[in-house]
């Protein structure tokens, strides 16, 4: 079955509404801020240095990793000063949040299918530009230092955050805020130096409005890590006070923004993955999500779909299913349901690609980018996995909006 691409196609029926307030969101985004320690577990912190090993893990030349990588990694991340330092930091451009302290990529096996390129396992997430963080502490070279942002915690380039005073971050908290709902708009200091990108979701505090733009607060490093605090000139037309409210011309915008990426696993090369497209699109509208697929799948009023055959699935559904505000989720993968068209279940996810078997082999179909499909997305592809359709292995869906 062909499906309409066209976001247009499938608002017609929502009414304008609100999603949630702005304090539930604002809550979510300054956590880091308002936390005396990070509140994570050493335990939890270091899951990916049991994850991990020579066993399993393979470097950029598709060749197995050795002892040295891993000794070198245990050596520098210091884990003994974990949760030491608990203090606030704000980021100073996009950075990639990893679970070890190194730029270098841990494959899994890249022989099989789903496996090698792109899929980089120390890759937790993205962060935007001037978001909240909370230091735990530093690499024992001083060259990263592990933080929790509101979604994520993982590794980050210590060159790229400042810390934050903690009497200006409540200062900043309390300050009227901006949303960008323009993507990749670019920001520049007073003196017209470039800082950063926007991002969808991103909020500044308002220094100043005016009738075709505001002054809003950014954050560079002045030097020693030390804050420095601008002002930037944005136009209006890029921003909106508060949160948007839930209505078919703004879904269509936000849709737009978030939409126009390419797959990125965990957010790499400033492209989105199934859980940050759809973390993304909500976020103008108030609803905070966290990062991954399952803890996504847990927000909101959970609907199990476990030992229903198909049809029952699809009635469920049907029945309870609220279109842009209900989620579908099976392992690994989350997707946002729209609607009824043509008497199908149609949802919209970010994926990389389609299963295909062949000989008993295992294939990928790749598509790399957000569509719109049924739930029996890639039938008629050549060698499609019958055993892989979406609908067999949803688990759950969640209405995000119901509390």
């Amino acid at each position: 079955m062909e499906v309409d691409q066209n976001i247009s196609t499938y608002v017609g029926s929502v009414d304008e509404h609100y999603l949630a307030t702005l304090d539930d969101y604002l809550k979510g985004y300054f956590k880091p801020w308002n936390l005396n320690s990070i509140d994570i577990s050493r335990k939890d912190a270091m899951w990916a240095y049991r994850s991990f090993s020579v066993k399993n893990s393979y470097g950029e030349n598709l060749q197995p990793l050795d002892d040295s990588f891993f000794e070198d990694i245990y050596n520098r991340s210091n884990f003994r000063a974990f949760a030491t330092v608990n203090e606030p930091a704000i980021t100073l451009h996009a950075l990639n949040i990893r679970a070890f302290p190194t730029d270098k990529p841990l494959l899994m096996d890249p022989s099989k299918a789903g496996e090698g390129f792109p899929f980089d396992y120390l890759q937790n997430s993205t962060i935007a530009a001037n978001k909240p963080l909370l230091i735990s502490h530093y690499s024992r070279d001083g060259e990263w230092v592990f933080v929790e942002a509101s979604f994520a915690y993982g590794w980050v380039k210590s060159r790229d955050i400042v810390k934050i005073p903690k009497e200006y971050t409540q200062r900043y908290q309390k300050a009227k805020q901006m949303f960008f709902i323009k993507e990749s708009i670019p920001v520049y200091d007073s003196f017209h130096n470039f800082l950063f990108r926007s991002k969808i979701g991103m909020m500044l505090p308002v220094i100043e409005e005016g009738e075709k733009s505001a002054t809003l607060l950014t954050i560079s490093n002045y030097k020693n890590s030390i804050a420095l605090y601008n002002k930037s000139s944005i136009a209006r037309e890029y921003l909106h006070e508060g949160i948007l409210p839930f209505s078919a011309a703004n879904i269509v915008k936000i849709f737009h923004e978030v939409a126009h990426v390419k797959y990125g696993w965990g957010g790499m090369y400033g492209d989105r993955d199934c859980s940050s497209t759809l973390r993304d699109f909500y976020a103008p509208f108030g609803i905070w999500l966290p990062r991954n697929s399952y803890a996504q799948s847990k927000i909101g009023r959970v609907i199990s779909l476990k030992g229903l055959s198909k049809r029952e699935k699809l009635q469920k559904i049907t029945e309870e299913g609220i279109p842009f505000e209900t989620l579908l989720y099976k392992r690994g993968h989350i997707l946002l349901y729209v609607g009824i068209k043509d008497g199908k279940v149609i949802v919209f996810h970010n994926t990389w690609g389609i299963k295909t078997k062949k000989d008993q082999k295992e294939g990928r179909f790749i598509i790399g980018r957000p569509v719109f499909s049924t739930l029996e997305f890639g039938r008629g592809v050549k060698d499609y996995d019958e055993e892989s359709s979406l609908l067999s292995h949803l688990q759950s869906m969640n209405i995000v909006t119901a509390y």
